[in-house]
């Protein structure tokens, strides 16, 4: 497999990686993280794919690890050891149940990978102990727990995820999006920092303010986008909707970090629609 295949095979599996890093850090925006963590770090040891059967299950076995370099990193939650004790009873089926990517984040971490690979991705339980480095039954005893323990968290009313933002905040994404909506781009610029960072997911990456300018130059040829000020996982959010559709739900959306009052970095999801499953919104204006 040569560079361009590899890199391929990369982008076609980008969006099921994303929904494995999502269930494991609780978080789409996370878990857009630990993919790009991923890739790089499969990129930089492609000559060791080279003799791998099961690319797939390579993919996802640096995924896994990444997942849980994060969780550590961020002491978000308690990683416990890869072991399960195993119990001769019968696995329960699968049930299609709908839950938040938070909900996984209450279950052990091997019974989360399991559930995750088995329910979600469609893996083999002896993918699953490739994958998580682990025996066949220990998997196999961690998805019979995993898939028992998320019938139970499903039945609890949902934890919904408030917008803890602070007024300076809303302040500041409130104009951003004021600014948008009425197309005055020249004023945005005015306050973009010297070293601003743009980051399209999935596309491309830019720095310095003289880099970017095409980026609202292209928002201001498109006419179907509306925009609105929200909530992305409890962040402060730029929401873009189709005009064209129903705009039930947002497109894509957008996120600003800032240095005093200035903008230091833009996060455009545009590319990304694989982000939006399930995730945490809520439209505030």
């Amino acid at each position: 497999m040569n560079e361009d295949e590899f890199e391929d095979r990369l982008k076609a599996l980008r969006p099921r990686l994303h929904r494995y890093c999502a269930r494991m850090t609780g978080s789409a925006v996370d878990g857009e993280d630990v993919l790009q963590d991923t890739l790089v770090k499969a990129l930089r040891a492609r000559t060791e794919a080279a003799g791998v059967d099961n690319l797939e299950g390579w993919l996802f076995r640096i995924a896994h690890n990444a997942s849980l370099d994060f969780l550590r990193h961020r002491s978000r939650n308690t990683v416990v050891p890869l072991t399960e004790d195993v119990e001769a009873t019968p696995l329960p089926e699968a049930d299609s149940i709908a839950v938040g990517f938070r909900t996984f984040l209450q279950l052990p971490e091997l019974q989360r990978c399991a559930v995750i690979l088995k329910d979600v991705l469609g893996h083999s339980v002896d993918d699953i102990a490739g994958i998580a480095e682990c025996t066949p039954a220990a998997a196999k005893s961690a998805l019979q727990r995993g898939r028992l323990a998320l019938r139970q968290l499903a039945q609890m009313p949902e934890d919904t995820r408030l917008p803890l933002m602070s007024d300076a905040d809303r302040r500041k994404m409130t104009a951003y999006v004021h600014l948008f909506r009425n197309g005055d781009f020249d004023a945005i610029r005015a306050m973009l920092t010297d070293d601003v960072k743009l980051d399209l997911v999935n596309r491309l990456k830019l720095e310095g303010r003289d880099k970017i300018g095409l980026y609202f130059t292209r928002y201001a040829q498109e006419t179907k986008w509306r925009f609105a000020l929200g909530a992305v996982e409890g962040q402060p959010a730029m929401l873009v909707f189709d005009g064209t559709g129903p705009m039930e739900r947002p497109a894509h959306f957008v996120l600003i970090d800032w240095r005093n009052d200035r903008i230091a970095a833009i996060r455009d999801f545009l590319f990304a629609p694989y982000v939006l499953e399930a995730l945490d919104w809520g439209r505030l204006g």
